[in-house]
This record gives C-alpha cells, sequence and structure tokens, in this order.
C-alpha cells in the first residue's frame, strides 16, 4: 500500500513538472532578433526613452510660458481687532497736532477675483522655444547611442555562445574518436599487444576531455543568463539561439570600400546637436539684456460686512483693470555677462569634444581595420592548422592500427589537434570581435 502511495505522489510531481516546462515561453531568437529585442527592453534603453518623455515635458512647460496665465484668488477676512487710522485733531476742533484715532471698515471682508497675464516678450522664452526641435532630437540621438553600445554587446555575447556551442561539437567528437581509441586500447590488451598503462593513459585524456566540456556547458549556461539580463529578458524565459556562423559570413562585407565620414557616428550627431544647443545658451543669455513686455488684467469683487454673511443682501463692489508692463534691466552686478562667458566656455568644451572625437573615430577606424585584417588572417591561419593537425591525427592512428607506430604518438597527434581546435576557435572569436568593433567604428552596427 505504501508502494502505491509513493508511485502516485511521483506520477502528480511529473504532471506537475510537466506542467512547468510547458508553461515556461521559450524565445527562438536570431542574432538581430535579440538586438531588437534588447533595443526596446533593456533597461538603459527604458531609461534613455524615459528621458525623451522628460524633454518633451520639458518642452511644453517652456511653451507654456508663452500662453495667458490666468488665476484666481479668494479670501476672507475677519478682523479680531479692526484697523485704527489716525485722524488729524483739527476735523474735530483739537488743537493742531493732535490725532484722534478712529476705527475703519467692517469686521467681515471678502474678495474674490481673477488675475490674468499675458507674457509679450521675453528673449530668454523666445530662445527656449526655439531649441525645443532640437531638446528632443538630442534626447532621441543619446537613446540611439544606448541602443548602439546594447547592440554590439549583444552580438558579442550572441557569437560567443555559437562559437562555444561549435566547440562543444567539436569536444563530442574528439569524445567519440577517443571512446574508439579506448575500445581499441582495451581489446589489444586483452589480446596482449597492449599494456595496461595505455589504456590508463587514453582513459586519462577521456576524462581531461569530459572535464572540459563540462566546464564549457556551464559557461555557455552562464552566458546564456547574461545574455537573458543584457537584453531584458526574464531568466525564467527560455532563449533559444539559432543562428550558425561561418567564416564565409564572417568574411562577407568586412572591409567595403564605402566612403567613412564622422557623420555616421551617432556620437558624433549627438556632440554636434549639444554644440547646436550650446549656440542656442547663449543667445539666450545675451537676449536678457533686452527688456521684457508683459500685458496683464485684474477683475476683482469685494464685499464688506458686520456679521458673517455674504451671500444675503449686501453690496459687492468691482474693481478692474488692465496694464502694460515693461521690465528693463539695468545693473545685475555683471551677472548676464557671466552667464553669456560661462555659456561660450561651455560651447568651446562641446567644440573640443568635438574634434577629440574625430581623432578617436580615426584611431578607432584604423585600429580596427588593422585588428580585422589580422583576425581574420589568424583565423585562416588556424583553420589550415587544424586540417593539418587532423591529417596527422588519421594517419598517426591508421599507422598505429597497423602496428606501426606506439599509443604515445597517437596520443600526441590528438593532443595537436586540440590545441589546433582551440586555437581556431579563439581566433574565430577574435575575428567576429574585430569585424564588429570595425563596423561600431565606422556607424554601420
Amino acid at each position: 500500500m505504501k508502494k502505491v502511495w509513493l508511485n502516485s505522489y511521483s506520477i502528480i510531481a511529473l504532471l506537475l513538472l510537466s506542467l512547468t516546462v510547458t508553461a515556461q515561453q521559450v524565445n527562438n531568437f536570431s542574432v538581430k532578433q535579440a538586438a531588437d529585442y534588447g533595443t526596446k527592453n533593456a533597461i538603459q534603453v527604458k531609461n534613455a526613452l524615459l528621458d525623451v518623455k522628460i524633454q518633451q515635458q520639458t518642452n511644453k512647460e517652456i511653451t507654456a510660458s508663452a500662453y495667458p496665465q490666468l488665476n484666481g484668488s479668494i479670501s476672507v477676512n475677519d478682523y479680531l481687532d479692526i484697523p485704527t487710522s489716525l485722524v488729524p485733531g483739527e476735523f474735530a476742533g483739537q488743537p493742531p497736532g493732535t490725532f484722534i484715532p478712529l476705527k475703519f471698515g467692517t469686521k467681515y471682508n471678502a474678495t474674490g477675483g481673477l488675475d490674468l497675464q499675458q507674457l509679450l516678450f521675453d528673449g530668454q522664452v523666445f530662445v527656449g522655444l526655439q531649441a525645443r526641435a532640437t531638446s528632443i532630437q538630442y534626447s532621441q540621438k543619446a537613446v540611439e547611442v544606448t541602443q548602439e553600445q546594447i547592440k554590439g554587446n549583444i552580438y558579442k555575447i550572441y557569437y560567443q555562445l555559437v562559437v562555444g556551442k561549435k566547440q562543444l561539437e567539436t569536444i563530442d567528437a574528439n569524445i567519440d574518436k577517443l571512446e574508439k581509441l579506448l575500445h581499441d586500447v582495451t581489446e589489444l590488451f586483452k589480446n596482449g599487444f597492449a599494456e595496461r598503462l595505455d589504456i590508463d593513459k587514453t582513459n586519462v585524456q577521456l576524462n581531461n576531455l569530459r572535464t572540459e566540456k563540462a566546464k564549457i556547458e556551464n559557461t555557455i549556461a552562464n552566458g546564456n543568463s547574461g545574455l537573458k539580463f543584457l537584453i531584458g529578458m526574464p531568466q525564467k524565459e527560455m532563449l533559444v539561439l539559432t543562428d550558425t556562423l561561418s567564416d564565409e559570413e564572417l568574411k562577407a562585407n568586412s572591409l567595403d570600400d564605402k566612403a567613412i565620414t564622422y557623420e555616421d557616428r551617432k556620437q558624433y550627431q549627438m556632440l554636434s546637436l549639444a554644440k547646436k544647443l550650446g549656440e542656442y545658451n547663449i543667445k539666450r543669455y545675451k537676449l536678457t539684456y533686452l527688456p521684457t513686455v508683459s500685458a496683464f488684467a485684474n477683475y476683482n469683487k469685494n464685499a464688506q460686512r458686520t456679521k458673517f454673511d455674504f451671500f444675503g443682501d449686501g453690496d459687492w463692489f468691482t474693481t478692474s483693470l488692465i496694464g502694460l508692463k515693461i521690465n528693463i534691466p539695468i545693473f545685475d552686478g555683471f551677472a548676464k555677462k557671466a552667464r553669456i562667458e560661462r555659456a561660450r566656455l561651455q560651447l568651446q568644451q562641446t567644440n573640443n569634444n568635438i574634434e577629440l572625437l574625430k581623432q578617436s573615430i580615426d584611431n578607432d577606424v584604423e585600429q580596427a581595420r588593422k585588428n580585422m585584417v589580422s583576425a581574420m588572417l589568424t583565423m585562416d591561419n588556424q583553420k589550415k592548422n587544424i586540417e593539418l593537425s587532423d591529417k596527422v591525427y588519421r594517419t598517426t592512428k591508421l599507422k598505429y592500427e597497423q602496428g606501426l607506430t606506439s599509443t604515445l604518438d597517437i596520443y600526441n597527434a590528438n593532443a595537436d589537434l586540440r590545441i589546433a581546435q582551440n586555437n581556431y576557435y579563439s581566433a574565430l572569436y577574435d575575428a567576429i570581435n574585430a569585424k564588429i568593433d570595425y563596423l561600431k567604428a565606422v556607424g554601420r552596427l
């Protein structure tokens, strides 16, 4: 009976596990799909997009300064002590120089009114309105710069995992070779044509390969989690990489003859917009020397009562006015001059940063071009080494099977093949990084 209950629990657990696996979201992504997903869902990109919205609200605030400003006010006063005024005593027959204290007004007063103001001219607001479009463009360009940085990292990690999978396939093939060799050596040992030491050496190499495989599998698993983190994908979802990689794809369009311009780089575009904003800033401060002009209107109703009854019988007295106000700056302790000079120095810094970026782009393109040429050449050489090492291994194995060479030779040939394979995959990944860095340097990632 106890065994039946245990089996029932096992069945329920398997059903729950099956439901959990079925419910897991599976994402089959090419490198382009992973990059598109990351440029939409990465937290850095989301924050950059929020900066665009923040700038939009800032622009609305600037625009609001040019609209009419209407405010209403209501006040109710209860004078615990009615204000006292001094009236010259002469009015009441008192000696000159004397005053009679008199209380004027009522205990309760209420006032309700509307105040309308319209800005007619303010240099800072005028320039702020002009700079709105450039401010949005700057924020949007910051989004593109962030997306490009995320995209470059996604490409590198994605292809690192692709290379890792290819390396894993090679290790599996090597394990198969060693298992076959172990079988052959064991048979030779049984027939007295090999030593026990040969079996032990083969087992050591086989165990080393299995350990290496386990490490690569762990690295791939961690890399997959890291890629999900980078693109903003929940860890509970499954990410399957669908792209493969070949030498021909890697070499395609590696070094084209298209003209390289600074304007292709998004960082350069962003700094150019920053320069334009700096020029607006100088213009804004210069216009503060001009007067500001505004129109205003005011409409008030006022009531005075001896009792707290403003909605019964009694008059409400009206006051209304319109006017024009001109504020003329005369002297502010040279504050305006300091602001203009500061803005000019900041613009000079931006111009220096643009020149620095140009030099950096030239350096990045030159180094990336050389690195890619070197990486492609190294990759080709390492691929030839694999072919040669594999040929040596197969020839040595054939001689071993014919009894013309020792197990030491075949072990050495196998070790050389593994070194060549590892060197090739390292060169392949270096070539991937070099190409991504080059495309990024020329602004075509």
